[in-house]
This record gives C-alpha cells, sequence and structure tokens, in this order.
C-alpha cells in the first residue's frame, strides 16, 4: 500500500515520523484507542499476516490547507498492537550498534528509576549480558541484601564493594550494567564505568519516583529508613535530598534519558503510561546522539 499527498501540514505531535526503511510510523495511546488517525503519509508499509496479533488500522489521509482537496481512507497491511515497540527497538539497535562498536552501557539514576528492567531489555536486543551491581555485591557478601549490608556493615562498606564490582567490570566489553543510586558519587567509579562504557542517566521526576517506591514499599530502600512519615512522603523527601547531594554526578552522564521529554514527544499525560520499551528506545537514541559527537570531534581531531 502507497499513497503520497503533495502538500505539507502541520503534524500533530503526538505522531512521530521516522526515515524507516520499513516505512512505520509512531502512535501514542490516542492513535490505538481511536483505532484511526488523521495524518499525512508518503510510505509503503509491507503486508504481514504471518501473526494473529496483527490488526488493520485505518489511516485517513487527509490535507485541510486545501479546501478542494478530497480526503481519502485505506487500509495499512498490518500494524502491530501497539504499534510494534519491539520492531521499534530492534530497528534503533542496528542504527546504534555501528557506533557502539562493543562499548558497555552503565545505567545511573536515583532508586526506582527502572535502571534494572530498562538495562534488560537493552541487553536482549543488543545481544549484550546484563548484570546488576547490587546484585553482584550480594553475591560478594553471603547472599545478604543490600539493605542486610547497610545494617550490619554500613554504607562505607558497601559503597566499597561497590568500587570493587564496578573495577572488575570495566574490563569487560559488550555489558548493560544496572548500578546502584549511589554509585556516582565516588569519582573513581566514573573512571570504571567510562574506561569501556558509556554511562546513561535516567532521569525521572521525582514526584513519579515517590510514587513507585511508595506502591512497592521501602523497606528493601536502606536509605529511605532515615525519614519519618507515610511511604510517599518518606520516599520524596528522601529523593530530594539524594539527588541534592547527587544532582551534579549524574549530570557527567555521557547521555540523559529524560522521562519527561519522552512522555512530551509522545503525547502522554501521565509517565506511568510510558513503557519500559518506550525508555529503552529513547535511551539508544541518546547512545547514538553522544557517539556520533564523539566520532565528529575525533574526525575534526579535537
Amino acid at each position: 500500500m502507497e499513497a503520497g499527498v503533495a502538500c505539507k501540514l502541520n503534524y500533530p505531535t503526538w505522531i512521530r515520523f521516522g526515515r524507516k526503511s520499513t516505512g512505520s510510523l509512531r502512535f501514542d495511546r490516542i492513535a490505538k484507542q481511536e483505532h484511526k488517525t488523521r495524518v499525512v503519509v508518503s510510505a509503503h508499509f509491507p503486508v504481514q499476516t504471518s501473526s494473529n496479533r496483527h490488526r488493520s488500522v485505518s489511516l485517513e489521509v487527509s490535507c485541510s490547507s486545501y479546501t478542494n482537496f478530497s480526503a481519502s481512507t485505506m487500509e495499512t497491511g498490518s500494524i502491530h498492537a501497539p504499534y510494534d515497540e519491539a520492531l521499534m527497538l530492534k530497528n534503533k539497535s542496528l542504527e546504534v550498534e555501528p557506533y557502539l562498536n562493543g562499548h558497555s552501557i552503565y545505567l545511573v539514576g536515583l532508586m526506582g528509576s527502572g535502571k534494572t528492567t530498562v538495562g534488560k531489555i537493552l541487553s536482549h536486543v543488543l545481544g549484550y549480558s546484563f548484570c546488576d551491581s547490587d546484585t553482584l555485591i550480594e553475591q560478594e557478601v553471603n547472599g545478604m541484601s543490600v539493605a542486610e549490608i547497610f545494617k550490619l556493615h554500613g554504607e562505607s562498606f558497601f559503597r566499597k564493594k561497590e568500587t570493587e564490582v564496578l573495577q572488575r567490570l570495566s574490563s569487560k566489553k559488550q555489558l548493560v550494567v544496572s548500578t546502584g543510586g549511589g554509585a556516582v558519587v565516588r569519582d573513581v567509579n566514573w573512571d570504571y564505568m567510562q574506561k569501556k562504557g558509556i554511562v546513561v542517566w535516567l532521569d525521572v521526576p521525582l514526584e513519579a519516583l515517590a510514587q513507585r517506591i511508595a506502591a512497592v514499599g521501602t523497606h528493601s530502600r536502606p536509605l529511605l529508613h532515615y525519614e519519618d512519615g507515610d511511604p510517599y512522603t518518606k520516599a520524596l523527601k528522601r529523593l530530594s535530598y539524594l539527588l541534592e547531594q547527587r544532582g551534579k554526578n549524574y549530570a557527567k552522564a555521557n547521555a540523559r534519558v529524560s522521562l519527561e521529554e519522552i512522555a512530551g514527544k509522545l503525547g502522554y499525560r501521565d509517565l506511568s503510561d510510558l513503557t519500559p520499551t518506550e525508555i529503552a528506545i529513547e535511551a539508544l537514541e541518546q547512545i547514538e546522539v553522544y557517539l556520533k559527537e564523539e566520532d565528529g570531534m575525533a574526525i575534526a581531531g579535537l
């Protein structure tokens, strides 16, 4: 199915166009709910019928700038529900891989920012190994949880172990590493993470983080035990303090993934509508931007 319209319109902010070989379009939940979208299209959509998860979506192509231009309606060959995030993720990973060249990815951010969830998605699509630095520390300390380590040995002991783990990982390639929220406070950790890796900051608004943490409980978060109040208030107070202390450290990351900005681009009013895959796609996009800039500076001899 091919369609072409020879005039220029202002596209709705909740549709993203990309120059993909597949001719894919990115829709948000508004489009999924209504099952049709007013757009201007010039693309080829290959028909796929092998999966029973596919469904036809009506696309209304119109030109509102010209009153005498009649709109037409057509059926796409089949679009995944929801808008084939997996395909978009894979395509983006293929774009990034030549620049990535096996470099590891270290995810940093406050507790509850989704480092482990997003990290597993990235490792899978890139064919990398996944590591959680907190889990590696727990394995080294007789299987104690992070909360137990803090209670029995103190934070300084934990930070020392964290540095030892990052030192070992720094010699390896093709890893996606989910780090602890405080891994950024030691300068030596940055040396290890950036030795053969790219540091990506998952930047999530404090209110959204506090809601996430309050929903699952604070018992596994030792740094939250210093605050009083209900779970949400306790989390928000401590997160605010931690961001004030660590904000400049997080900002040293090679790439920043802002959930607020992703939601804005996709037209979501609530950050909870974002899927981990959408965040992973944005992470790959920001990594690509960083690597292309680095590549350009290297060519320029800067």
